[in-house]
């Protein structure tokens, strides 16, 4: 529009110059500015200059009024709030004048006539300035809520592997009882009994083979079941409870990573429903992830505490920090809480700019 529109009229009032018998040299300035300064067109320097131009053209013949629509095509597309406003009004006058020339010496009239063109196009910047703010405020709430749709399609799609993740370890774990309560407790019996039946009875040299081998199959059988237990228990809980699987992951976390990590256990450690554990290890595994993508740290503690009534799990950094007022709570971040809050526990982030950040999850250590 700053190109097609402008040179067209300028190339249109040369034509009705010849046409009218006026010289085509007053359209000069005109010419040679939006020509030699086409690169500039965009700018505001050159609707300062062209309005200049203009405006001496209109005082020289008032035939130049047809030329204003050039200095508007500019002020309305070049200029910003509320500059745009000031080209808008100064153009208006300029228009104003060469219209007001056609009633000479009727000066109220010539007035009205300038603050009408005034008015008129005044007006008109702000109704086109308020429907361009009204438009910006729909796409930005527009953009707010696909970024808000976004983040819920990433939060859903993660709380459903979460509750897969759950499924498969409540199943896992459901399978890991029915065997330890059910045979591993009866090949246990099985064995207790015959170790009994062969301290109260010598068994006879004829029983003595398949004898052994009973035993023997049942204590074998036993092995078999408990390493099917151990074998259940899901990811870095397989082979050690809680704290040990803590104190691992932050190893393996500090060796990545070149970052020391202290971990800590107090009070009493006991015997914490599989959920509860995987959910505090999840967190932990999340928190260090943020330390390492967000933080600049240089140390990292992380410490478990077994209290009377819950299990409490904290991971501190000390780098940058930054100030929860104005970041929003990330997908990381939602994801451990709605983990921690699904076992009726809590999830607290304290941070402030350059003085670490600190989660803190507690969980009831009966929860199922």
């Amino acid at each position: 529009m700053v190109t097609v529109v402008p040179y067209t009229l300028l190339a249109g009032l040369a034509v009705l110059v010849v046409a009218a018998g006026f010289p085509v040299t007053e359209l000069l300035p005109a010419a040679a500015w939006m020509i030699v300064l086409f690169r500039w067109r965009a700018t505001p320097t050159f609707f300062a200059g062209l309005l200049v131009i203009t405006a001496v053209m209109v005082l020289q013949n008032p035939l130049y009024g047809l030329f204003t629509p050039v200095p508007y095509v500019y002020a309305f597309t070049v200029l910003t709030w509320p500059w745009r406003l000031a080209g808008v009004t100064l153009t208006a006058v300029v228009a104003g004048v060469a219209q007001a020339s056609a009633a000479p010496g009727m000066v109220v009239l010539q007035g009205v006539i300038i603050t009408v063109n005034v008015v008129m196009m005044v007006t008109t910047a702000w109704v086109l300035h308020t429907a361009d703010v009204e438009r910006e405020r729909r796409l930005a709430a527009l953009e707010r809520l696909e970024a808000a749709l976004e983040e819920n399609a990433g939060l859903h799609a993660q709380l459903l592997v979460q509750a897969r993740e759950a499924g498969v370890l409540d199943e896992r774990q459901r399978m890991a009882r029915e065997i330890h309560d059910t045979l591993a407790q009866g090949l246990i019996g099985i064995i207790t009994q015959l170790q009994a039946a062969e301290q109260r009875h010598e068994v006879p040299a004829a029983w003595r083979r398949p004898f052994d081998a009973v035993l023997g199959l049942a204590r074998e059988s036993l092995a078999e079941a408990r390493r099917s237990v151990d074998a259940l228990r899901p990811g870095d809980l397989e082979t050690a409870r809680l704290g040990e699987a803590l104190e691992a992951v932050s190893g393996k976390w500090s060796a990545r990573h070149g970052v020391p990590v202290r971990f800590t256990t107090t009070g009493t450690a006991r015997p914490l429903a599989p959920a509860v554990e995987l959910a505090l290890l999840r967190t932990a595994q999340e928190a260090l992830a943020n330390v390492a993508k967000h933080a600049g740290a240089t140390r990292v503690g992380v410490t478990l505490s077994y209290l009377q009534e819950e299990v409490a799990l904290d991971v501190r950094d000390d780098g940058r920090g930054f100030d929860l007022s104005r970041r929003r709570e990330g997908f990381g971040l939602a994801i451990m809480r709605q983990r921690v809050e699904g076992l009726s526990g809590s999830l607290r982030v304290e941070s402030e700019p350059g003085g670490g950040t600190g989660v803190s999850a507690c969980v009831p250590w009966r929860s199922a």
